[in-house]
């Protein structure tokens, strides 16, 4: 969770679970931890990528703020499954009473002598959810091996993929 002065981001990482031809959403959760009224605002490096919404707002004294982020459907997978697009959340103190209509992007500007925190926001692909497939009846032995977890728990291959993916981005995280 990244703590500025005023909001608490959660989480510090926008991770999509990469599927062609497929929209997909994620959640920030913004938190203001002052007893003043919190302008934010969202900007990306590939706006026509992504939908933010609400990408502007007033997060209200010791209250939180729910932004979804959507994914455009994508035609192609990135060949190694990396994403260099980042977000920027910004954040400044509002006129007591300001909501989103009080906003300008006069607000946000630094070289006026506004204190503007600032938090980056990495985009991580992850593996999407596999169902585990069917297993026969009586398969045969020497046939290949079907997804399934066995009695005792343990993975099948396709859920290890998975799992072995997520955990890799958060080891590379530092997680």
């Amino acid at each position: 969770m990244s703590t500025g002065q005023l909001l608490s981001i959660e989480p510090q990482e926008l991770q999509f679970p990469f599927e062609l031809r497929k929209q997909i959403s994620c959640s920030l959760n913004l938190s203001n931890k002052t007893d003043n009224y919190v302008a934010f605002k969202v900007k990306t490096t590939n706006p026509k990528k992504y939908c933010v919404r609400p990408n502007t707002g007033v997060v209200l004294p010791r209250s939180t703020c729910n932004v979804v982020v959507t994914m455009q459907a994508q035609k192609e997978a990135p060949t190694d499954m990396q994403c260099k697009d980042k977000f920027l959340l910004q954040s400044v103190v509002a006129s007591p009473g300001a909501t989103t209509k009080d906003i300008t992007a006069e607000m946000f500007n630094k070289e006026s002598g506004h204190n503007v925190e600032e938090c980056k926001l990495r985009v991580v692909y992850v593996a999407p959810p596999r169902p585990p497939s069917p297993v026969r009846e009586g398969s045969e032995e020497g046939s290949s091996p079907r997804a399934s977890v066995s009695d005792n728990g343990s993975f099948n291959a396709a859920e290890l993929t998975s799992v072995s993916i997520s955990w890799f981005c958060l080891t590379l995280n530092g997680i």
